[in-house]
């Protein structure tokens, strides 16, 4: 029998009032000061794991972001992304985890 896997539910999107305690406390496990300003928030099953703010990126320190904090960097408007003819739409699979 096959093991089952299935690929987490992740969402970029701009973070509301309500995300303010949870990114504070963000930024607080990845030992940074919190973000100012337009933030950009990623959510993997339904949980913020990681967010930019500016030229800022912080992360979740127990959880593999590295390709979230990728997508946000791009939806946020990185040098890549400038010269994507698709912009608004980025599908990238991301690693399984364990």
């Amino acid at each position: 029998m096959s093991a089952h896997t299935t690929d987490p539910t992740v969402v970029i999107r701009a973070a509301r009032g309500s995300d303010g305690n949870t990114l504070d406390n963000l930024a607080r496990l990845d030992s940074q000061r919190p973000l100012a300003g337009e933030v950009l928030v990623a959510e993997q099953d339904g949980a913020l794991v990681a967010a930019i703010g500016g030229d800022r990126v912080i992360a979740d320190p127990f959880r593999r972001t590295a390709d979230l904090v990728a997508l946000l960097r791009l939806r946020a408007g990185g040098a890549s992304a400038a010269h994507s003819p698709r912009r608004g739409l980025v599908r990238t699979p991301l690693a399984r985890t364990a």
